[in-house]
């Protein structure tokens, strides 16, 4: 994804079972981003990124694809052995 933002936004890694939504609210305020700002930048509405930080359950994944686009990341598969490990 392309954006004035764009170089802000990537950067340190993320342990793999961060929730979703902390990740999205640390790397938007790490970038000095508003959560309107962010929406804008993606595509969405502000109500989407509150929901998302806040790790409602039931969010398109396309939409929290785009999201997570912003920041280098997507959703995708995780190996349920990993998941089980300590």
């Amino acid at each position: 994804m392309t954006s004035t933002h764009g170089s802000h936004l990537q950067g340190n890694s993320v342990p793999d079972r961060e929730p979703v939504g902390r990740f999205v609210r640390a790397r938007r305020k790490a970038a000095g981003l508003t959560q309107r700002q962010l929406a804008e930048l993606v595509g969405t509405g502000v109500r989407f990124i509150s929901d998302l930080e806040n790790d409602k359950p039931t969010l398109r994944m396309d939409a929290v694809n785009r999201v997570l686009g912003a920041f280098g990341k997507r959703l995708g598969p995780v190996d349920m052995q990993r998941e089980q490990e300590p």
